[in-house]
């Protein structure tokens, strides 16, 4: 733990001694909008959430759209980029390389160990991968971020914990809310929606489409996104809600090359993915329905899903792949005295079931689909069920303990046997739990502290039947020590954790140089994550051409300390893919008018390591940004956004190999200078 307290302290020291900003997602709460309290039972509002998930013993993050509705608003990295302990990079397009505390380092293609959710709705498939082409910025009022097992009320038991995207409702919608962005890089986009209630109805649509050229070459797509929700409130104590969402997105990859040619013809695609013509398409429509009671002092929700999804992947191979994932959710959160002491309870069941129907063809030149190569059905069926119990003790200060169990199959049906049978089937039985203390120091103060376990169950793509013999491929599981603070004061607010996760067995997908785009998968021993979360903001030089004007100077940084744990092969040597510190912060000038302006700055001030063998490297950088606006909360808004101003060449995410050296394509260069601007109407 030496290193880490270390760390500590340098992290107060780099905050102190550096240009400070805005880290929107706290300094936004003075301003947040609640204009339906109390007024869906299915969905909090935003203050609602907020106050829901600081019951929590650990580090947690509401991320109001006032954050990042002022922006293109294009990716998820403009959500969650001001949130301490969360690593996102974009690759090209909607692509991001998003790990919290190092989960998933190693995956260089879609996402794992961070669970995302729509209203509370898997986006994940049911064997664990994730995509990013299916979030909008655009449709949601608020973002749910749970690092680590803290994402228990969702039985969500992945090391990077759970991401929620929540749409309003019409009982918190606009009438009507419209923007249009543009922009460098080919970029344009169009959105609108409407919501409004009547008697015992509500509604909500929205919808968004968007075209680009990129910024690297062979990087041009367009997307097309759809989110509606239907209300009805039954009575006062019961409330059903209907979701539907659609999304058509089609995009080429450029693919990663040397670490030269990333910093020195940073628009250069590999060759090839030009000649394969390498893509990620995907076709997605989502149902699902949730509805809540209100039973005396308890909350029952329950509801099912369904999701189909058509990936269309031309990249080593043609991927044609339909998931036709299913499920089911319900739990209970009670809230009651008991004698002396209040007890709150939440308990639930989770069922995520789901199939691919996996079939890989040649790719060849020009991304036409040539002979079939493999074909199989892949099933995975997921149980999970939680239960966590806060007792107060005192009355400000409560005793958190939880666990969840979770049994998880996966079973391959190969139907290409002309290269062997590689059907196959796999069962894990896995217990995660938590202990953890929360102290309300006072109604806007809190110090918390968890110990807690977490499992990630491989997916297909980490598992390997061969001759029908097993997968020695096992579950990642980690125990994490957590303890920090967090509080908010009408002028300043803060977060801050210090954590510590050991890791059994955690999965590495390691670029295989034959064969770009695919992995070999291995478990590492043993391994350690741990780090600084730290963020903080503060309105300063208050009154300056107004009486209620002001400077809001905030900064949210992460210290990451990933190695492994005298590994046979590695020593102690760092885990890849992370850089050790991460900076974002902003000084943004607000007057009460609406407008308002400021610089912000990315600074990773250290490179990161891209192979087990600590070889290779990326490069520091630091980008400078400006953004000026104008913004009410209602009417007419406009924002222009320069980012990169200083057109810094670097490397925004990287592949991982076990060794690498200067002829290995593993690198993705950032985007070059940017202009981007906006105009938005809500009534």
């Amino acid at each position: 733990m030496s290193r880490l307290l270390r760390a500590s302290c340098a992290a107060v020291a780099l905050m102190a001694g550096c240009p400070s900003a805005l880290a929107q997602s706290t300094s936004q709460l003075p301003q947040i909008e609640v204009r339906a309290e109390g007024g869906s039972l299915t969905v909090p509002n935003t203050e609602q959430a907020r106050r829901a998930i600081e019951r929590t013993p650990g580090a947690v993050e509401v991320v109001p759209d006032t954050a990042f509705k002022n922006s293109p608003a294009a990716t998820i990295k403009d959500i969650v980029d001001y949130v301490p302990g969360v690593w996102a990079q974009p690759k090209w397009g909607d692509d991001t390389r998003l790990s919290i505390r190092g989960s998933g380092l190693s995956r260089n293609f879609h996402l794992r160990g961070v669970q995302l959710f729509m209203d509370g709705i898997p986006m994940n498939t049911a064997d664990g991968y994730g995509d990013f082409q299916e979030i909008d910025p655009t449709a949601y009022r608020y973002v749910e971020i749970y690092k680590g097992a803290n994402a228990l009320r969702f039985g969500a038991n992945a090391l990077g914990g759970a991401i929620n995207f929540v749409m309003p409702t019409g009982r918190d919608a606009r009438t009507f809310d419209g923007r249009i962005d543009a922009g460098s890089f080919g970029f344009v986009r169009g959105q609108a929606s409407t919501g409004g209630a009547r008697g015992p109805a509500d509604w909500f649509v929205t919808g968004s489409a968007q075209r680009f050229d990129g910024f690297r070459d062979h990087s041009d797509g367009h997307a097309e996104r759809g989110s509606a929700n239907v209300g009805y409130r039954i009575s006062p104590d019961a409330e059903t809600r209907f979701y539907f969402n659609g999304n058509t997105v089609r995009q080429r990859i450029p693919g990663t090359v040397t670490k030269n040619s990333a910093l020195n013809s940073p628009r250069t695609a590999a060759a090839g993915n030009l000649l394969l013509d390498q893509q990620r398409n995907i076709d997605t429509v989502r149902l699902a329905n949730k509805t809540a009671l209100r039973v005396g002092s308890a909350l029952v929700e329950f509801g099912v899903f369904g999701v189909d999804r058509h990936l269309m992947h031309p990249i080593f191979q043609w991927l044609d792949y339909r998931y036709q994932d299913y499920g089911a959710f319900s739990r209970v959160t009670d809230d009651r005295q008991i004698g002396a002491f209040r007890n709150r309870v939440i308990a639930g069941i989770n069922v995520h079931n789901g199939s691919i129907d996996n079939r890989q063809f040649a790719n060849l030149p020009g991304a036409v689909k040539g002979a079939l190569l493999s074909s199989s059905i892949d099933k995975s069926d997921n149980i999970s069920a939680y239960l966590e119990d806060s007792f107060f003790f005192l009355p400000n200060v409560a005793l958190v303990a939880g666990t969840q169990f979770l049994h998880a199959t996966r079973d391959r049906d190969d139907r290409f046997l002309t290269n062997g049978d590689q059907s196959g089937r796999r069962t894990f039985d896995i217990w995660s739990p938590k202990v953890g203390l929360l102290w309300d120091v006072d109604p806007a103060w809190q110090v918390f502290g968890n110990i807690s376990r977490s499992a990630e169950v491989p997916s297909f793509g980490e598992n390997s039947f061969v001759s029908a013999a097993f997968s020695n491929i096992k579950a990642q599981t980690a125990t994490t020590y957590e303890v920090g603070t967090r509080g908010r004061r009408p002028d300043y607010s803060w977060d801050f954790a210090l954590y510590r996760a050991d890791i059994s067995n955690e999965l590495q997908c390691l670029t295989t140089a034959a064969t770009p785009g695919s992995c070999t998968v291995t478990n590492a021993n043993r391994t350690v994550h741990q780090g600084v979360e730290a963020g903080f903001g503060v309105s300063v030089f208050r009154g300056m051409a107004a009486t209620d004007d002001r400077i809001w100077v905030n900064a949210a940084y992460t210290y990451n300390d990933f190695f492994f744990d005298r590994d046979a092969l590695f020593g102690n040597n760092r885990l890849p893919g992370a850089p050790p510190h991460y900076f974002r912060g902003e000084v943004l000038y607000k007057h009460p008018n609406g407008f308002y302006a400021g610089p912000n700055i990315e600074w990773v001030p250290q490179s990161y390591f891209v192979d087990n063998t600590n070889t290779t490297t990326t490069k520091p950088y630091a980008l400078l940004n400006f953004r000026v606006g104008y913004d009410r909360g209602d009417g007419l808004s406009a924002y222009l956004e320069g980012r990169n101003l200083t057109d810094e060449r670097y490397i925004a995410s990287a592949s991982i190999a076990q060794t690498a050296n200067a002829a290995s394509a593993l690198f993705e260069p950032g985007s070059g200078i940017g202009v981007f601007g906006g105009l938005r109407y809500r009534r």
